[in-house]
Parts: structure tokens; sequence; C-alpha cells
């Protein structure tokens, strides 16, 4: 009798073999997320706390929550360019902050689950910020951490692989290669990118997983293969009058022998301050999207996804909450 392991996994091809990071709806909005080299774009300190709750409706769906923080070392009131800046008070979306030599430094947490598996991510990062000219920047950001993954055994289901059969499961060695160890397993998490950015202008590619380790569960037979990642995004925000804008953006997303993944948004921005968008992530969903300044210190965003695969006769879509809070603005 052959038996098989049904792990409720999400999307267990694009994390045994493609994706295996979180994506983010709202990637033109925290480019940070998924790129080093943002860190330090803007006056104040920018601390971002979300989560994503994929496939709802859908047993142990992917659910990644997330917090970062990101600030300009030695900052000097009296270098900034006052052009780019946001008066105190100001309800305004933020601007960046370009024409002089910066250094950022930043943080993430990262807690992901899929499926039977969860990985909590920790790192630290650096950037420095180059002017190409008064207005526009040129970045490169570097982030090392450590990732801690966890298989949990009371989410992986041994099922019987011969259809019809309602006797007992039998002992099945891949199965207690996965449960034959319930210790976490970390390993380095390194990576790069490089950033150009002015205030109507964001271009930038970023490396994650540069480190290659094998990680083993149990007698070392049942392994996941962590892939190397890297993200290419690019937007501009094109004003239509003095209350609206517009700000196409895409994100291509390599991941090492897999497909290419490509999503493209469109956002209308409102008197600089409330923003609405959709995406469309090719053979994936659809998205929709809505952000605002709350306040000078804060500011908030949502996304809808909507499954364009079959996986939207079993899940009621999936959602993404983000709030930023800026110190010292």
């Amino acid at each position: 009798m052959r038996n098989i392991i049904t792990v409720i996994l999400v999307g267990l091809g694009s994390v045994a073999f493609g994706q295996q990071l979180p994506q983010y709806s709202q990637y033109s909005r925290n480019q940070f997320m998924i790129n080093p080299a943002a860190a330090g774009m803007y006056d104040f300190v920018d601390l971002t706390v979300g989560g994503r709750y994929q496939w709802v409706g859908f047993d142990n769906a992917p659910k990644t929550a997330f917090a970062y923080g990101a600030a300009v070392l030695k900052r000097k009131k009296t270098l900034y360019n006052p052009s780019v800046r946001t008066s105190a008070g100001s309800l305004e979306l933020p601007k960046v902050n370009t024409g002089k030599i910066k250094h950022a430094v930043g943080g993430q947490i990262i807690a992901d689950e899929y499926g039977a598996f969860r990985r909590i991510s920790f790192s630290g990062t650096y950037a420095i910020h180059l002017p190409l000219t008064d207005k526009m920047n040129m970045s490169f950001g570097t982030k090392l951490g450590i990732s801690s993954n966890n298989f949990l055994q009371e989410r992986a289901v041994l099922l019987s692989a011969t259809e019809g059969y309602q006797g007992p499961v039998v002992q099945d060695q891949a199965y207690d290669n996965f449960t034959g160890n319930q210790s976490p397993v970390n390993f380095m998490d390194i990576g790069a990118g490089f950033y150009v950015y002015s205030e109507n202008l964001f271009v930038g590619a970023a490396v994650d997983g540069l480190t290659r380790d094998l990680i083993s569960f149990g007698a070392g037979t049942a392994n996941y293969d962590p892939r190397m990642h890297i993200n290419l995004t690019g937007g501009y925000k094109i004003p239509l009058n003095d209350d609206f804008a517009l700000m196409p953006s895409a994100l291509a997303k390599i991941v090492v022998g897999t497909p290419l993944s490509v999503e493209g948004t469109v956002q209308l921005e409102y008197q600089k301050r409330m923003w609405f968008g959709a995406s469309y992530r090719h053979g994936d969903a659809i998205v929709a999207m809505l952000g605002m300044s709350i306040s000078d210190k804060f500011k908030f965003g949502y996304s809808f996804d909507y499954s364009t695969t079959q996986f939207n006769q079993i899940t009621s879509g999936g959602h993404e909450l983000v709030l930023g809070i800026m110190l010292g603005r």
C-alpha cells in the first residue's frame, strides 16, 4: 500500500518550486518590503505594520504579518531641500527627500505561514543614497538577517493513495522524515538592491535569497530548497491637474528555475492625500486598493485580491491592510 503526504500547503508548487517569499499587493507604496535600497527615502522615521490573509475560506491559507522601520542617520534639517519637504501638520502623503548624500538603516520582521510551514524572519538593512540631481537620487542597499522555519505536524494529513481505500494508513517513510524533527531550522537571509527615485519616478531591482542552504526536515530526505528571488519595479506619477495624478507601475518577480511573474498597477491620487487603484497579477488575481493619509503622523492602505484561477470557487478572496506611522515628520 502506497501512501502520500497531503500537506495543506498554500500553493504547494509555488512554495516548493516557485515563489517562497510573501507577496504584497501594495508594493508600490511599500517599496522597502521588497528592496532594502528604499530605506531612508523620507525625512522622518518611517514605521509600518501590516498583515495579509490570502484565500479566505481555504483551510491553512497563507497568512503574513509584517513590521518594518527605516530612518536616515545623522539627520540635519539645515541640509534638507525645502522644495521636497512637507510642512508640519500636513495631510498630504509623504514626499521623498532628494538632492544630498544620505545613510539609512532599517529593520524588518516577517511572520509567514503557508499550509504546514511557518517562517519567521528578522533582518537589518543599510542603504546609501547618492544624488544624481537636486531632484533625483540613486541608492544601494543590503540586507542581512536570519529566518526560522518550522514544519507544523498537526497541519499535515497522511492519506491513502488508493482510491476508495477505507482502512488504516500504514507507516510512511516520507511522513516520518517530515515529522522526525520538530525543532526550527534556521538559515541566513542575505539580500541587496538598488533604487533610483524622484518625487514622480521610481525604478529598482533587488535580489533576495543569496544564501542557498538546503533545509532538511527530520531524517533529511524531506527537503526545502530556498530559491533566489529577484524583484524588478518601476513606476511614474503623471500629474493630470491640481487635484489628480495618475501613477502606473509594474513589478516583475523572478524566481530561479520558475516562470516569470508580472503584475501591473494603476493608481489615481487625489489632492496628494488619497489614492485608489487596481492591479492585475498575471495568472493569479485582480486587485482593488485604496489608501490615504489620516493625519500628519498616520497613513493606511487596504487591498482586496480576487483570484482569477479555479481557487475563486473555494475562496472569497484575500485582504491586505497596512498602517504607516511617520515619526518626526
